[in-house]
């Protein structure tokens, strides 16, 4: 058993950073964060593999995080819905996942609230059909969200801000009112929610410019699990960062060195937060690939800005949705629908 983390109470209301005594695999080793972050998944066989003394052929679905949710079969799934066609004429699409009842298309008697759900990959790679990523989107659904599982421009070919510009804009579509109607969404409630990678960008809807939260781009919550919060390079090393997650830090945002890379500092939620951001729930394992004091740092600025926030630091190493099992379910969609009003 990991030993418990420390814990620490925030003065605003909804603040407060809990210890989650679940326990995941055995021996869950580091490096899942690695391959979390870099791939988009959760765990990988390998790491599984290794841990148990089986093949790696032998496992290749290891049973944790998102894993453990089974869709209901009344969730509804649009796929690849264009929401906007990039520079270069390459089409940008979403796949909408619909809770029971709702059905596209068709009038709805009380509007929904929408989440906007944002894949990891290291700013690389992933996708919005990805399994484990479909499966949050399908989760979101369950839990009574309207739920836009997003593609997005990936680095190397498109560096920052490409991603979250592409997110931005899938905002602003979802809000079009005969878009919003089409799925039946209150474009007044729609939060964001990222893991990884997605969870940095997740961040950035919300933190990245100020005023509004219920029309044009901002988002009304954001609920992020395992992303990186300050990007620079001072931020990065005064945490203990990898130089590995330092590596993918430079790729995303085209510079060669951090030492003089300014668009860190739009890149990083924690270095953008004004008074008028939405609440925020963050999610992260104690000794994962993405420092732990990247989240508290966060939490700490939240903090003093009166910013309403959660802080859930949960024992071991698994990362991103890798450790969005039941109860860590439960915590985030609470959240969302307190903070989306609903």
């Amino acid at each position: 058993m990991n030993p418990r983390l420390p814990q620490t109470r925030f003065g605003t209301r909804r603040a407060r950073l809990l210890t989650v005594l679940t326990v995941f695999v055995v021996a869950l080793v580091g490096t899942a964060g690695l391959a979390g972050l870099h791939s988009g998944t959760t765990v990988p066989d390998s790491t599984i593999a290794a841990a148990t003394g089986g093949a790696v052929g032998a496992v290749s679905k290891p049973i944790v995080g998102i894993r453990t949710f089974t869709a209901p079969a009344d969730v509804t799934v649009t796929p690849d819905v264009v929401y906007t066609t990039s520079a270069d004429g390459t089409p940008l699409a979403l796949d909408v996942c619909s809770p029971a009842g709702s059905v596209p298309g068709t009038p709805a008697s009380a509007l929904l609230p929408a989440v906007v759900s944002v894949h990891g990959g290291s700013w690389t790679r992933g996708d919005k059909a990805n399994d484990d990523w479909r499966g949050v989107c399908e989760w979101l659904a369950s839990e009574g969200f309207v739920a836009y599982s997003v593609d997005y421009r990936l680095a190397p070919a498109s560096v920052f801000p490409a991603a979250i510009d592409d997110l931005a804009t899938a905002v602003e579509w979802i809000r079009q009112p005969d878009n919003a109607a089409r799925f039946g969404i209150d474009p007044a409630r729609v939060g964001a929610f990222g893991g990884s990678a997605g969870g940095n960008l997740a961040l950035l809807l919300g933190t990245r410019g100020s005023g509004s939260l219920t029309e044009g781009s901002r988002v009304a919550a954001v609920a992020e699990l395992s992303g990186p919060t300050d990007l620079t390079g001072q931020g990065l090393a005064a945490d203990g960062s990898s130089q590995r997650l330092q590596d993918l830090v430079l790729r995303y945002l085209g510079c060669t060195s951090l030492a003089d890379c300014p668009q860190a500092i739009t890149a990083s939620p924690t270095r953008q937060l004004d008074r008028t951001d939405p609440p925020v729930f963050i999610g992260q394992s104690g000794k994962e690939f993405i420092p732990l004091a990247q989240a508290t740092r966060l939490a700490a600025n939240l903090e003093r800005l009166g910013i309403e926030h959660e802080l859930v630091a949960v024992p071991g190493s698994v990362h991103s949705i890798g450790i969005l099992d039941e109860a860590m379910r439960r915590r985030v969609a609470a959240f969302l629908h307190e903070a989306l009003g609903d």
